[in-house]
């Protein structure tokens, strides 16, 4: 079976069921797993709920247009909804038309309903070009079950105000890490769990948390003799997918 369309692995990434063929393959193909993980980093980070409250609308920038007009070749600018509009002017009503004289009724017409999948995927993809989205319009669901392999607590850094655990949990189809997080909320950024080596030299990915129970998916094949320690950072919303050097919880998994 070949891989995993771009519109299937996006509403993989927002946790919406598949069809059983694509589900029988996401499940057994590597490859599209990790598409999945990739997107849902995106996707997790609209989900925080500090992001969820109300804003002032900003504009985007003119280079947003501008990558837009390149790709779609459209040449028209934006409607500026800032400038005033003249009102509507309605014009005297004609003389009734001869049936003879309508134009032919025009044929059966379809609603064409737009790609919810590409729609979804863009939802999580302006989050890379700072375009504000309420947070509230994506639901996320964590799964349970299985069995606990290995655990820790997690104790706060530099008198962080931020403490929990965290455990490994094979599933029978993998292994996920389950975090208990107690921290404050934060008013420009978001927490990230990230697993680490002793030396703190290399780092792996894992996902964004938020204070609560969150269940994460790990990458495949990861080694946690190799990358022992459970790492909580603050991170911006900058689109910026690397650490961002600040920590306020860190815990090493025991079985």
């Amino acid at each position: 079976m070949p891989h995993c369309t771009p519109e299937t692995l996006a509403l993989a990434a927002l946790r919406e069921p598949l069809p059983a063929d694509d589900a029988a393959h996401l499940a057994g193909c590597a490859a599209c797993r990790a598409e999945v993980r990739s997107l849902r980093r995106s996707v997790d980070a609209l989900a925080v709920p500090e992001f969820a409250t109300s804003v002032t609308p900003v504009a985007p920038p003119p280079s947003v247009w501008e990558s837009i007009a390149g790709v779609t070749g459209v040449q028209a600018a934006p409607r500026d909804d800032s400038a005033e509009r003249t009102p509507p002017v309605v014009a005297a009503p004609e003389a009734p038309v001869a049936p003879s004289e309508l134009a032919p009724a025009p044929a059966d017409v379809r609603e064409l309903r737009p790609n919810r999948a590409k729609l979804l995927l863009a939802v999580a993809a302006s989050l890379l070009v700072g375009v504000g989205i309420g947070a509230g319009a994506v639901a996320l669901a964590t799964r349970d079950g299985g069995s606990a392999v290995v655990a820790t607590d997690l104790e706060p850094l530099d008198d962080r105000d931020a403490t929990g655990n965290a455990e490994v949990i094979d599933t029978g189809n993998g292994e996920q890490l389950k975090v208990v997080l107690h921290a404050p909320a934060l008013d420009d950024g978001y927490y990230e769990v990230w697993l680490l080596e002793p030396s703190v030299k290399r780092m792996v990915q894992v996902g964004v948390v938020r204070s609560g129970t969150t269940t994460l998916d790990l990458p495949e094949g990861i080694d946690l003799g190799e990358y022992p320690i459970v790492d909580v950072s603050v991170e911006p919303l900058d689109g910026n997918p690397a650490h961002s050097g600040v920590s306020v919880a860190r815990g090493e998994l025991e079985s």
